[in-house]
């Protein structure tokens, strides 16, 4: 037989080899989305134009704003961002809680059914605290990590507030949940009872706020933002003796996480560890699938790679098996009818179902940080293609795809750009 010349082979090897690259293909296909930078485009026309949640919202919350505060660094001046986040500093409790949000003078203020309150020294500004959730804490500290990885501007840390400096207000703010939202038992944080990420209860019809009718619970979204939020103080801190601390205590929780609320068996996160008793009657729970905490729990390093792996398959199934339009369908099977007497909470509704790209676009990027790049852009394109198709960001959609909510909702922005963006570094790596 007559051999081809060694260079031709060379050729033909790389040509064949280049050929069958499906990292480089999936790169050329993230790299030429041109949907990727319309979305970019409108994410940031929105993020110009305030800090507060979106359309629906005149408040500025902190659990809204953490997850879009990167992006709004990068198109308003470093000072409007920083004096957005200062408020929450100047209105923590005295026990060292932090507020959900505000509404800052001059806004339209309006009284509603939130926990709405005042203080002598921050005059004209409506203060709000859900007290049913147990995340304001933890948002606001990796808040303020996202803030300065992203500017630089260390000096936050130092600026002082009535007598403390900022870093300490977030030891206060860290020192309240081990101190009265911690539970003796479990050795982890408990809130009340909600339907996975959400902040409504099910014995109330506005739900916002705990009373004597509320059932403690201990979830994987609020140990989840702990976790992330004990990394973030350690990576802040230049206190050997505090970061030693701190580490255990991720150590301790991250175990109990695993322990107390990981479902081997099943292979998810259990819904909820009641301290006392449940509110549900006539389904079993745990056939519940917690999407938004679940994303959480991986941010916080809490799955495995296999184990991120059987996540994002069964979040797949949940989707075929409900009809959705995309993994941020918020939970599967939902909470039954009645369950929550919150007008709107019915099934696939709201946060019982509903589609919220909020915390869709959350596990997209965990995907591409944890290595399954084609699962990642395969499951990116729904929120993409509603956002282009509806001309913006709302804050949910029902199974359908009919759009629900804010008609601006800027959490929504923030997750699909960091998603893009992690997507397409990930592409120009290759």
């Amino acid at each position: 037989m007559k051999r081809l010349p060694i260079l031709i082979l060379i050729l033909l090897s790389a040509g064949i080899s280049e050929a069958q690259s499906p990292d480089k293909l999936l790169a050329e296909k993230i790299l030429e989305n041109e949907n990727f930078e319309k979305v970019n485009a409108l994410g940031n026309e929105i993020l110009k134009s305030g800090f507060n949640a979106g359309s629906g919202y005149s408040e500025v919350w902190i659990r809204d704003l953490n997850t879009f505060l990167v992006y709004s660094c990068r198109v308003r001046p470093q000072k409007e961002v920083r004096d957005a986040l200062m408020p929450f500093f100047f209105a923590q409790g005295f026990d060292g809680n932090i507020i959900d949000g505000y509404q800052a003078p001059g806004n339209n203020i309006k009284i509603d059914n939130y926990h709405v309150f005042s203080r002598y020294d921050m005059p004209g500004y409506a203060l709000h605290k859900n007290t049913v959730e147990t995340d304001q804490e933890t948002s606001l500290i990796q808040a303020i990590y996202k803030y300065i990885k992203e500017t630089g501007d260390e000096s936050i840390l130092k600026e002082e507030v009535n007598g403390l400096t900022v870093m300490e207000r977030l030891e206060y703010a860290l020192d309240f949940l081990m101190k009265y939202r911690t539970s003796e038992e479990y050795e982890l944080i408990w809130g009340a009872t909600t339907a996975d990420w959400g902040d409504v209860q099910p014995g109330h019809s506005w739900g916002v706020k705990r009373d004597e009718y509320t059932t403690p619970a201990i979830d994987i979204y609020d140990n989840a933002m702990f976790l992330i939020a004990l990394e973030n103080l350690m990576d802040l801190s230049d206190d050997k003796t505090k970061i030693d601390t701190w580490d255990k205590l991720h150590t301790k929780i991250s175990q109990g996480v695993r322990k107390h609320l990981y479902d081997k068996e099943n292979e998810k996160f259990i819904p909820h560890i009641y301290t006392t008793c449940s509110p549900f009657s006539g389904f079993d729970e745990n056939e519940i699938y917690y999407h938004g905490g679940t994303a959480v729990a991986i941010e916080a390093g809490l799955l495995s790679h296999e184990e991120i792996g059987i996540a994002i398959d069964k979040m797949k199934k949940n989707v075929e098996m409900s009809g959705a339009m995309s993994i941020g369908l918020t939970l599967y099977p939902t909470y039954p009818k009645n369950s929550y007497h919150k007008i709107g909470m019915n099934p696939y509704s709201y946060q019982n179902g509903g589609d919220w790209t909020w915390f869709g676009g959350r596990m997209i990027t965990q995907l591409v940080r944890n290595g399954y790049i084609e699962e990642a852009y395969n499951e990116l394109q729904p929120f993409i293609n509603r956002v282009v198709e509806n001309d913006g960001f709302f804050e949910w959609y029902t199974i359908e795809g009919k759009p629900n909510g804010s008609g601006v909702f800027r959490g929504s922005a923030g997750v699909l750009m960091e998603a893009i963006e992690e997507l397409q570094k990930w592409a120009h790596n290759q």
